[in-house]
């Protein structure tokens, strides 16, 4: 049994990916156009919806994949080993750059670099028995935890936070979530998280800093992750992180609004009152999310309540308008192209966040050093760095049109591969 594909929903997760490997691979970090970056800290800009809108589709995705909703051990064991795979494979992209392999150095180590990273593909994305799955990833998971609390210095302060460990945690818990409540449950599940995370951020003190507030370090969220995984955050400070561990609780209500969605495109209604319900749907959580910003202002870094209502408001409208052309009106000609991005996520959040890293370990000689041969010029520099530098950066006046034709010369290379994959039948699922 298998249940009727909703293009469009692919469609949405094709753009959100597209757009996060666009915002994610600028040529310079420090030139980039104002669209492309996050807010600062409160607000939302466009680029702050792509990670909740991710998670959005991810719930969104749950009761159409889902054939059995049941709740026994098989079930709970299938979700767990999934949510465990894409946390881990989150974890290794942290684990990557901290690698060190006796005393290799330069290519050497590079090469056992890939090597290792080519087993643990292999170990997080083969088709193996049920039990293998959950053994292997149960193990791989231990060893990374180990690693990053075993006093080894090359991993004392490695990232375990991240995107993908969220996304992991999100399915997790919307999964289960699904399988043992109904709609009214799952909206009062949503409404109970969204409230108590508000109630927690602006009413409980934050030991050592004194009342509730909600700035950059010295909020509740940040002194929870300093306390439970210190040196092991994202930030320069190593105090916050924006995927920590309180913030991911009203991300959970992020997938379960997409789980709302998603059941309402399963349901029995005409694909026009599916349409016209997440119309209305999108709308009024725009509108609640605008009224709680005055009070609970947008924050990603935070994923406010408002920051939850505001982004699946928009993924609902943006899933509505593409529900309508697509799956409605029948305009699917156009879609191939992001359809190729749609249907194979994990390994473009995977790769494209690797390429970077791997980029930047290939050392070539650097032209400045060449020409004016002075010590604080670095004799070599990285393949990407050297790429932006000299190959692009060259032939344009605006240095963030440069950046951006980088950004969107790796949205043309992910393009072929995914385009690949699509032919070949090549499907990569955790």
């Amino acid at each position: 049994m298998t249940k009727e594909r909703i293009i469009s929903l692919d469609i949405l997760r094709g753009f959100t990916i597209m757009m996060m490997v666009l915002v994610n691979n600028p040529g310079n970090w420090g030139n980039i156009f104002a669209p492309l970056e996050h807010a600062n800290w409160h607000g939302c800009a466009p680029t702050d919806l792509v990670f909740p809108f991710f998670i959005f589709i991810l719930g969104a995705a749950i009761p159409l994949a889902i054939l059995s909703k049941v709740l026994n051990q098989q079930s709970f064991l299938k979700i767990l080993t999934r949510s465990l795979r894409i946390i881990s494979l989150g974890l290794f992209l942290g684990f990557y750059s901290k690698i060190e392999i006796l005393d290799l150095d330069g290519y050497p180590l590079l090469i056992s670099k890939l090597i290792i990273t080519g087993i643990i593909a292999y170990v997080l994305l083969g088709n193996f028995k049920p039990k293998m799955k959950l053994s292997l990833v149960l193990t791989l998971f231990f060893i990374f935890i180990f690693l990053a609390f075993s006093g080894i210095t090359a991993y004392s302060d490695v990232r375990l936070p991240g995107v993908l460990q969220r996304i992991g945690i999100v399915y997790f818990f919307t999964s289960l979530v699904y399988l043992k409540t109904e709609i009214k449950g799952q909206i009062i599940i949503a409404l109970l998280l969204l409230i108590g995370y508000w109630a927690s951020m602006t009413l409980i003190p934050v030991p050592n800093f004194g009342p509730a507030n909600l700035n950059k370090g010295t909020n509740l969220a940040a002194w929870i992750d300093n306390l439970l995984l210190k040196h092991h955050l994202w930030s320069f400070s190593k105090t916050w992180d924006p995927e920590g561990i309180l913030s991911t609780i009203p991300a959970i209500a992020n997938g379960i609004i997409g789980l709302l969605v998603g059941q309402l495109l399963n349901s029995s209604l005409t694909k026009k009152e599916k349409a016209i319900k997440m119309l209305g749907s999108g709308l009024a959580l725009v509108s609640v999310a605008l009224i709680w910003n005055e009070f609970f202002p947008l924050n990603k870094s935070l994923w406010t309540s408002s920051f939850v209502l505001y982004t699946a408001g928009f993924a609902t409208l943006f899933l509505a308008i593409l529900y309508y052309i697509i799956d409605i009106k029948g305009y699917k000609n156009w879609t191939t192209p992001v359809l190729v991005w749609g249907v194979n996520p994990m390994i473009v959040f995977f790769l494209s966040g690797l390429l970077p890293r791997v980029l930047s370990s290939i050392k070539v000689p650097n032209p400045e050093y060449a020409i004016r041969n002075l010590n604080e010029i670095p004799k070599q520099i990285g393949l990407q760095d050297y790429l932006n530098r000299f190959c692009i950066l060259p032939y344009f006046d605006e240095p963030k049109l440069a950046s951006l034709i980088w950004a969107l010369l790796n949205i043309l290379f992910w393009s072929v591969v995914l385009w690949f994959f699509y032919k070949k039948k090549l499907f990569f699922k955790v």
